[in-house]
């Protein structure tokens, strides 16, 4: 059974930066196309990165150019770096294949707040 962990949330200022990691036992990140999720209170979980097989990384609109997705082969992690915060980036943050297959994990709380 697939258990996916994220990991590195927290309270950051706006422009402020963070990263994110997600681990799992049963599955090869670096065969999947990955993503990270996330979801704001009282709206439905979004997309926001995802990486291929390949490599070739893809981003939601409202964080092109201000979150990188990569993936550590050897430690089998996926990670999103966050820079310049904003507001609403506030959201609980989840990873999972894209298209999600997996039951979800407990996600990491970033909360971008002054």
């Amino acid at each position: 059974q697939v258990q996916l962990v994220e990991s590195g949330g927290g309270l950051v200022q706006p422009g402020g930066s963070l990263r994110l990691s997600c681990a799992a036992s049963g599955i090869i990140f670096s065969i999947n196309h990955m993503g990270w999720y996330r979801q704001a209170p009282g709206k439905n979980r979004e997309l926001v990165a995802r990486i291929t097989s390949g490599g070739r990384t893809n981003y939601a609109d409202s964080v092109k150019g201000r979150f990188t997705i990569s993936r550590d082969t050897a430690k089998n992690t996926v990670s999103l770096q966050m820079n310049s915060l904003k507001p609403e980036d506030t959201a609980v943050y989840y990873c999972n294949k894209d298209p999600p297959y997996f039951a979800w994990g407990q996600g990491t709380q970033v909360t971008v707040s002054s």
